[in-house]
């Protein structure tokens, strides 16, 4: 697949390399697995020198050979004997940085936790010490968010407050997903779009394993998905046991139980019969995994809180692969693929409804976005957007087939919020009945 978008991201980069051609510049690139973070360096630096480290999981001393043979074949500059400890590398590169402009990139930067964490003081009192006076451009990623969070933004950690470029690299906006589906299956359908979008969320890796294995339609992608060999079984697991830790199952409990459908907290104590208030937390506050969901225009202390996964991908994953796990133990992937047929017009129906919230936050043109509900559930509006600065609201409700929508019990329904919410009889309203042919 073509690289695709991040233009924004690439156009900073480039800038951030320009100016290291007179100061030291220190980036830190963040954002979830397979979202195209190396990728993304390696198209904006495309015609400069990079040296590249990737933090693979063994020792020290076999890490800097790595290095050093990158480092001779990037740069030409032979290295007197062995270096064992990757400090007296930078080190070594911060010097050379004075007299040469450098490029490092160095991937999956939290892994020296696990190697060495005393790496991260050594490198903060080099770059101290020397960023003033070099032309280094360190560019340093990685994917496990809750370690990369920790050491540049607590202040107990030593490179906290060192770096002068963040970039969180977010999933492929809806447009770029239409484009990209567009340029493998020019006459795609309107599923074929939401499948996209319900299955990958628009991460890139996802995006390009179904595009470059001819996946370009629904059928297709759940058969790619579900095959033997996919990538996708494992790819929640493998994403996220890092991040937990020995506590991987409780959570992984959690997200399952939201994935399918029980959204409160006391529905998701009650199926796992545990009290869940500091996972919900951490989930939410440390992994970025999980976030509240409330009635718009109500106070936001209110008890009426819905939890939902943020990531598409984690959502579908909970919600079939690993509910359904025994079937892939025994190898019934035909199995597998036929449940999700069955439950594939359920799942996507919630999915419509993020898809029209979230191309809605990308055009900015809304001031707050969400749905309503109330406790006895008598009240429920899919989307609500707000412009409080021109004084409108949009109001829709979202279906699959927008023919099984009656408008008028739309608006019957918004009448009734005018009267708990008098403010908002002020507002322009506009009503809207969105199915799968709006996408």
């Amino acid at each position: 697949m073509k690289f695709y978008n991040r233009v924004s991201e690439i156009k900073l980069l480039r800038e951030i390399e320009i100016k290291s051609d007179t100061n030291a510049q220190f980036t830190v690139i963040t954002g979830r697995r397979r979202i195209g973070k190396t990728q993304l360096i390696l198209k904006a630096l495309e015609e400069e020198t990079i040296l590249y480290f990737f933090v693979a999981r063994k020792s020290e001393i076999l890490l800097c050979k790595d290095f050093q043979r990158e480092l001779h074949e990037k740069l030409k500059i032979p290295i007197l004997g062995e270096i064992q400890s990757f400090s007296l590398l930078f080190e070594y590169l911060s010097e050379l940085s004075k007299s040469q402009k450098i490029t490092l990139v160095i991937d999956e930067f939290q892994e020296f936790f696990s190697i060495n964490s005393s790496i991260y003081s050594d490198m903060q009192k080099i770059w101290d010490l020397s960023h003033t006076t070099s032309k280094l451009n360190l560019i340093v990623s990685g994917s496990v968010f809750s370690l990369m969070h920790k050491i540049f933004q607590n202040n107990k950690e030593p490179l906290f407050g060192r770096a002068q470029h963040y970039i969180h690299l977010k999933a492929f906006d809806t447009h770029t997903l239409k484009t990209i589906l567009a340029d493998y299956n020019p006459s795609y359908k309107a599923d074929d779009l939401l499948a996209l979008y319900s299955f990958t969320g628009g991460v890139a890796k996802y995006v390009q394993l179904l595009m470059d294995n001819n996946a370009h339609n629904k059928e297709k992608m759940i058969a790619y998905i579900t095959a033997e060999n996919s990538i996708f079984i494992n790819e929640g697991k493998n994403m996220l046991i890092e991040e937990f830790g020995k506590d991987y199952a409780i959570y992984f409990s959690i997200l399952s139980s939201i994935a399918n459908g029980k959204n409160s907290r006391s529905e998701i104590e009650n199926s796992l019969n545990k009290e869940i208030g500091g996972y919900l937390t951490k989930m939410e506050n440390d992994y970025h995994l999980i976030k509240k969901a409330t009635p718009i225009f109500r106070e936001s202390k209110t008890k009426q809180v819905k939890y939902v996964l943020e990531d598409n991908f984690l959502t579908f994953w909970f919600r079939f692969i690993y509910k359904y796990s025994h079937m892939i133990e025994i190898g019934a992937h035909q199995q597998l693929k036929k449940v999700i047929d069955r439950d594939y017009d359920t799942f996507t129906g919630i999915m419509l409804e993020k898809y029209f919230k979230t191309q809605a936050m990308e055009t900015e043109a809304f001031t707050n976005i969400g749905g309503y509900w109330d406790r006895k559930g008598e009240i429920e509006i899919d989307f609500i957007a707000v412009n409080e600065l021109e004084k409108k609201i949009t109001v829709a409700e979202i279906k699959r087939n927008k023919q099984k929508i009656r408008l008028s019990a739309l608006q019957l329904k918004m009448g009734q919020l005018l009267a708990l919410y008098p403010k908002i009889s002020e507002y322009e309203m506009a009503y809207f009945a969105w199915g799968l042919e709006d996408m």
